[in-house]
């Protein structure tokens, strides 16, 4: 089972978002209509309904804009790989036999049922308003009408119900998965003899003709990379900022106008006593209650320094009452509007009136305040400075921008006349194709390196297009020098090819030496190694995932067992299997473990469910289509 699950990981990842995550591949290209040159052309049909070339590229582009809108900063080119299409049409066949399913035994939801399932699933929280209507204007903002989402909702329901009820109702037998943790939690008691090649090193002592033979072999391993010298320049609100000047007057103002910012907010603290009744309580009985709290005010009000206790003995409010009814600090819009109000328009010692709130009636005490206090312009006047400078800069970024443009591409032999219009800052580097491991800034963008290494800009120096690297950033980068990639010749690389040889000498003597060690034990297997151990998939020891894996495939029939092991460039091992042990009982681990085989079989159970729908539908892809559209698009 476990393994299933691993030799089928891509499967199980896209059932497991299937049942977790909302799909939109499907209902991303109803309406799509537009058909590109071959795209009418069928790649997939389903129950005798067509998936053409257009719907499959445009849940492609959906897809990648998803994605987009997720992280701004991805490059878009590296969603364009045949695997991630695949994908994507594997999902439009999913969804489409899941829908046909869906339908056929009617699981569709009708209005009633669908809107009890809007109004209580938790992940649609934050588009229902206070009476359980769908917020139209979150859906407007995601260019979505209301009838459009309900139609979305309804088929995605639909289509969990096909496979959920088949996963929520696997169920693993005990002996099932008391076996399945046998196989995996099994011990073995082993001795292990190790063949370390380090300690073989001394002896691993490679000639001229040994270097050669191995450079010459492996000379792909030792080439330099394409690279370039570049410089470049980045326009974007820092650059625009510093060039912005900023009048006193209109950083104070800005101070004035914005003052609620710079202004820490009030909060009081209050104690209460409240006696409790129920809004739609009959009158007689509020108006007993209220009676209660006017008695309880007339006896605090003779003595003040008794509302501690005379709200410990009285008050109904659970949270506060066995505090002398003290509520702490707290700020606006924390309590009940009648009860703020009270509080906020009290003074510091002043017993309130009785108050009614949907809680009931309250006599209030106000005990303390703070906050309130505006910070002084010089305090603040830095960070005021950099939100003018940035607001002014982004006014300006539009035309900046247009000019920046411009300005590379018309003057394509030098950075520097825009450079001179916009005050930027020249900068330089050395750069491959691929962004370098821990590059930030635009030397992480692939679109700048895929436009630097551009067969224009190589040959002829120009200055790049200017490339959008983020929101408000444009780069611009031309070659100063360019250096194309190149074997590297074996003066310059004799040490690492003298190491790389040392390694495979040493790594072939320490086999050597194992393997008659494993000859000579087989003869005498009852001769002690000098490790011993007790091994299992959880208790590794320390031991190579390879010994692990040899010490449970050894044949235990008759013991010891004996095996050697090859630990490739860390040499040998030799190991004798003397003794076979159950697994360690643990109900804590054992329960984790059985919920997670119980997981995985669901999860086998529904893409078996899945498979046997595909072929009940006549779930088909046209490969000799798919085929052919993946060779129009590559360039």
């Amino acid at each position: 089972m476990f393994d299933f699950v691993r030799n089928h990981s891509r499967l199980v990842l896209g059932i497991l978002v299937l049942l977790i995550f909302p799909s939109f591949i499907f209902f991303g290209v109803q309406g799509y209509s537009r058909f590109t040159e071959g795209g009418a052309v069928t790649v997939a049909e389903v129950g005798g309904q067509a998936i053409s070339r257009a719907e499959w590229d445009a849940a492609h582009q959906n897809n990648i804009e998803r994605l987009r809108r997720q992280r701004p900063e991805l490059d878009p080119k590296l969603l364009e790989t045949p695997e991630l299409k695949r994908e994507t049409l594997d999902g439009l066949v999913r969804d489409r036999v899941l829908m046909a399913t869906a339908r056929q035994y009617h699981l569709v939801p009708d209005d009633a049922r669908l809107q009890r399932l809007f109004v209580t699933d938790p992940q649609f929280a934050g588009l229902r308003n206070p009476d359980g209507s769908v917020n139209r204007e979150i859906l407007a903002a995601q260019g979505m009408s209301v009838e459009a989402f309900e139609q979305q909702l309804r088929q995605e329901f639909g289509m969990q119900q096909v496979l959920g009820a088949v996963a929520q109702s696997s169920f693993t037998p005990p002996a099932v998965a008391a076996t399945s943790l046998d196989a995996l939690l099994q011990r073995r008691e082993v001795q292990i003899q190790r063949f370390d090649a380090a300690a073989y090193r001394a002896q691993a002592t490679p000639g001229d003709a040994d270097l050669q033979a191995y450079y010459e072999a492996h000379s792909g391993e030792f080439r330099a990379p394409e690279q370039a010298q570049i410089e470049y320049v980045v326009l974007d609100l820092a650059a625009l900022a510093k060039d912005v000047a900023v009048p006193e007057e209109d950083l104070r103002r800005y101070y004035e106008e914005n003052a609620s910012r710079y202004t820490q907010a009030e909060e009081r603290r209050a104690s209460h006593i409240l006696i409790r009744v129920d809004p739609s309580a009959p009158a007689d009985e509020k108006k007993a209650a209220k009676a209660r709290a006017e008695q309880l005010l007339a006896e605090v009000r003779r003595s003040p320094n008794s509302f501690a206790e005379v709200a410990r003995k009285n008050s109904q409010d659970p949270g506060s009452a066995s505090r002398g009814g003290d509520l702490d600090f707290f700020g606006r819009g924390m309590m009940a509007k009648p009860f703020e109000d009270a509080v906020y328009a009290m003074k510091t010692g002043e017993i309130s009136n009785v108050i009614e709130t949907d809680f009931g009636y309250h006599v209030i005490t106000l005990t303390g305040l703070r906050g309130g206090q505006k910070k002084a312009f010089d305090t603040v006047r830095a960070e005021i400075e950099q939100e003018v400078r940035r607001s002014l800069a982004q006014k300006r970024y539009a035309e900046a921008a247009e000019t920046f443009t411009n300005t590379v591409y018309e003057q394509s032999d030098s950075l520097q006349p825009v450079i001179d219009k916009l005050k930027l800052q020249k900068q330089t580097a050395t750069v491959l194709r691929q962004p370098a491991p821990g590059a930030s800034g635009a030397l992480a963008s692939a679109k700048l390196l895929d436009a630097v290494f551009s067969d224009d800009v190589v040959r002829n120096k120009r200055n790049t297009d200017a490339v959008e690297i983020g929101q408000n950033q444009l780069v611009s980068a031309r070659i100063v020098t360019h250096s194309p990639a190149r074997t590297l010749p074996l003066a310059e690389v004799r040490d690492q090819v003298r190491e790389a040889v040392v390694a495979q000498k040493s790594a072939a003597l320490a086999k050597a030496e194992g393997a008659k060690r494993l000859e000579a034990l087989k003869k005498s297997p009852n001769e002690a190694l000098p490790i011993s151990l007790t091994l299992s998939r959880a208790q590794p020891q320390g031991a190579p995932r390879a010994v692990i894996d040899a010490v449970l495939r050894a044949d235990t029939k008759q013991l010891p067992a004996i095996v050697g092991v090859d630990l490739g460039s860390q040499g040998y091992a030799v190991v004798r299997v003397s003794k076979v042990l159950q697994r360690e009982a643990d109900p804590a681990t054992d329960a984790m473990l059985q919920q997670q085989l119980a997981q995985t079989w669901a999860t086998a159970e529904a893409l078996a469910y899945l498979d046997a729908l595909k072929r009940r539908t006549k779930a088909e892809i046209k490969e000799a289509a798919v085929q052919a559209a993946a060779k129009s698009t590559t360039p």
